[in-house]
């Protein structure tokens, strides 16, 4: 895909959050210039392991190419800023204030006012926790989702996703194009804040309409929904269904689905709040049906009267789907190790056609020389 041709980029991230941004860009055909100290990053040194290749750096550095400087050189943070203003955009994740004491930091848009300049740390570049060290289980402790997900009296949960990271990698990647957009129109870059906090307080609305809206906090309800009913898991003869029933008239589909005009006659049931209230005895009633098929029958006899269900599958299940290998969610790409290393690339089509990065993570260094190289030319002219 060459949505994003031309486009060059030098990424000064490591983990999660900002090497997943820069891989998105580089499925679009962004050129990616992955800065690594002699060490590589962190992420290389964290398994699974597969012929001694992280699977984590895999996945996250597809299609970049490598570059190894050691920023405690003087010479070496001289060629990086160099390369810094010879690229449209700098996507960084030091902790605030390192990348300005490495001369890699916003003020090279003083040097370049047309350059994008993003950094993504735990709690932004401002406010009186913008110091503090974040990994992902710190932000989604304090953004209020681990406090609204769990079992209903049971403790606060985390996602078992780093989605703190992902999230704020993916706003930085959507805040780019649109400074893209703008200098497009202006010649005019842009400074970039993105916190892994804000990117999660940010995605939760339902707790906020709770919140901000009706006034109260939002409750741990394990899989159902804090305002919708019935909705969540519900036991078969062979195991557990997802139902997700949202509205009255997805209400009388069911009940009508189930052979229980009583239900759909009472008067308490016929709100989402009054069901919600209601809550077991809805259950009860719908798993005197449920409980007497198999997850397969009940699925195709709820999808058959419009309402969403669906078999709670694993991970191996969802990727060798019919579906999942339709819409291309797992991509192998060549890997100068691996052979072919299998990519789960970004979601989103374009005319017909999936974006999908030119090849694999790179070797660590493998780009250095000619890089430098490049740098060294760019500087004699």
């Amino acid at each position: 895909m060459t949505l994003l041709q031309g486009l060059k980029i030098l990424d000064l991230t490591r983990v999660m959050a900002g090497p997943f941004a820069t891989a998105l860009l580089a499925d679009l055909g962004a050129e990616v210039v992955k800065l690594e100290p002699p060490q590589g990053d962190d992420y290389r040194h964290i398994g699974p392991f597969v012929q001694g290749e992280s699977a984590l750096f895999t996945l996250m550095n597809r299609g970049k190419q490598s570059l190894v400087l050691d920023l405690k050189d003087p010479a070496a943070r001289t060629t990086a800023r160099a390369l810094a203003l010879s690229c449209d955009v700098v996507v960084e994740n030091f902790r605030p204030g390192v990348a300005g004491r490495l001369g890699l930091g916003p003020d090279l848009r003083d040097e370049k006012p047309a350059l994008i300049y993003a950094s993504i740390s735990g709690f932004g570049q401002t406010g009186p926790d913008a110091h503090l060290p974040a990994y992902d289980l710190v932000a989604q402790a304090m953004s209020g989702l681990m406090d609204a997900n769990g079992e209903a009296g049971g403790k606060p949960l985390k996602v078992g996703e780093a989605l703190g990271d992902l999230m704020a990698g993916l706003y930085a990647g959507w805040a780019i194009l649109a400074a893209l957009y703008r200098r497009n129109a202006t010649g005019q870059g842009a400074t970039i804040d993105v916190a892994m906090f804000d990117a999660l307080f940010s995605l939760l609305p339902t707790g906020h309409a709770l919140q901000f809206y009706a006034g109260r906090a939002p409750q741990r309800v394990g899989n159902r929904h804090p305002l919708s009913t019935p909705f969540g898991c519900f036991t078969c003869a062979d195991g557990q269904a997802v139902i997700a029933v949202l509205g009255d008239r997805q209400w009388q589909a069911l009940c009508t689905l189930i052979a229980r005009p009583d239900l759909l006659a009472d008067p308490d049931l016929a709100s989402d709040a009054g069901r919600t209230e209601q809550e077991p005895r809805v259950r009860t009633a719908i798993e005197a049906w449920t409980g007497t098929r198999q997850v397969a029958a009940v699925v195709a006899a709820l999808a058959e009267a419009g309402i969403p269900a669906a078999r709670v599958q694993t991970l191996a299940e969802a990727a060798a789907s019919p579906h999942a290998q339709a819409r291309r969610l797992v991509t192998p790409l060549p890997h100068a190790v691996l052979g072919q290393a299998p990519t789960i690339g970004q979601p989103v089509w374009f005319d017909g056609q999936k974006p999908v990065a030119p090849c694999s993570a790179p070797g660590l260094g493998a780009h250095t020389a000619a890089l430098l190289a490049r740098i060294q030319a760019r500087h004699d002219h």
